[in-house]
């Protein structure tokens, strides 16, 4: 059974306020000078709780940071003062943690916020931005959110997945090792599909753990999660617009500038708009072994997505079809039930009809049974399959 997640104790709020006025005064050059110099007797063991707690408060989550360093939590959603939840893979689960006060989420909201770089206030009710420790976090305000303010946490955690471990846990069946990492070796372009949550980054960072030290990767992000065990990795990460509108990098932008930094491998952690035009025209122009992952409920669901998301590019649906043949060769679709995450489906993508896209699952696997080899799967063996 997991352990539980304490709540904190409200001792030493006046402490921590005293901190934040010496530091913020420059009475104090850090948390341990503010401890020190505070004119209190304090203990050891009660100046290195204080001086956590007031470090969280000043420069980390403040009530939550518990939870983001409490190991295997994934996410963290604050719904109100005394409505806290986190995420550990096995769903959401409630936690005995709370604020004091609608105005106390709101603060930290803030202040999570620009910390990140961005500005949360009215008259900018919605922010999603990237804390320095690599957190992601989402934050409303009413009257966007009208029983309060609400706090999202996504917790990133720099633990680069290999293969083997994948495989001793349970994540890719054995049989398939050989063929995923020829896919890595003889540069086959590659899409990770999945739901939210259901391991498309892990799975990625895995691949590109596969990658030779020779070669340089270029990651394309939203907000920076892929941390592969790579000695040459160059991470781009999207920039949204000012309070004066101007300022903005997409993802698009950074595709077009990844393909003049002399890429070996280029990599989008996640296509979800009009970006999709320039990751397959890249694939399709010599810049084989790229690697890209996108939202869908099965493999054989990935044309409908790559169609919806062209046409925000002011694609056809034949033009989707005519760049996706000719751009992607293999997509591994991962899948999630409660903690357990696994590659499911193994497919190929094909021509339906004179203007459509479909994909050809040729290997499935339920996470326990051995996987099953459909009619293709021989012939995308011999194509790709590390010997």
């Amino acid at each position: 059974m997991r352990g539980r997640v304490e709540p904190r104790p409200a001792a030493g709020d006046g402490l921590v306020g005293d901190v934040r006025r010496r530091i913020a005064s420059g009475d104090a050059q850090d948390v341990g000078d503010a401890l020190r110099t505070s004119g209190r007797l304090l203990g050891s063991e009660t100046v290195d709780a204080l001086g956590r707690r007031a470090r969280a408060e000043l420069f980390g989550a403040g009530p939550l940071q518990r939870l983001v360093e409490t190991d295997g939590v994934t996410d963290v959603l604050v719904n109100g003062p005394q409505d806290v939840w986190i995420d550990r893979g096995d769903g959401v689960e409630r936690v005995a943690v709370g604020f004091p006060g609608p105005e106390a989420v709101r603060a930290l909201a803030v202040r999570l916020a620009a910390a990140g770089g961005q500005r949360l206030d009215d008259a900018s009710p919605m922010v999603d931005a990237c804390l320095p420790d690599g957190t992601r976090l989402h934050a409303v305000l009413p009257p966007v959110c009208g029983e309060g303010a609400v706090i999202s946490l996504r917790v990133l955690r720099r633990r680069a997945s290999s293969l083997e471990g994948l495989v001793a846990g349970g994540s890719v069946p054995a049989g398939w090792a050989p063929l995923v990492r020829g896919l890595v070796s003889r540069r086959a372009n590659v899409l990770v599909s999945g739901g939210t949550g259901s391991g498309k980054t892990t799975l990625l960072a895995a691949l590109l753990s596969l990658v030779g030290p020779d070669q340089r990767v270029v990651v394309v992000e939203e907000a920076r999660e892929l941390v592969p065990d790579h000695p040459h990795v160059v991470p781009l990460t999207a920039r949204r617009a000012n309070v004066e509108g101007a300022g903005e990098v997409d993802l698009a932008a950074l595709v077009r500038t990844a393909l003049r930094m002399r890429p070996d491998r280029i990599v989008l952690g996640e296509c979800r708009g009009g970006e999709v035009r320039e990751v397959l025209m890249a694939m399709n122009t010599g810049h084989d072994g790229g690697f890209a992952t996108v939202h869908a409920n099965t493999a054989a669901h990935v044309p409908a997505r790559l169609e919806a998301l062209g046409a925000l590019a002011g694609m056809s649906r034949e033009a989707v079809a005519a760049q996706t043949v000719g751009a992607v060769h293999v997509v591994l679709h991962v899948q999630r039930r409660g903690s357990r995450r696994w590659v499911s489906q193994v497919g190929q993508v094909v021509r339906a009809g004179p203007a459509g896209l479909a994909v050809e699952v040729v290997g499935r696997w339920d996470g326990t049974a051995p996987p099953e080899a459909g009619p293709g799967w021989a012939a995308l063996a011999e194509r790709w399959e590390q010997r």
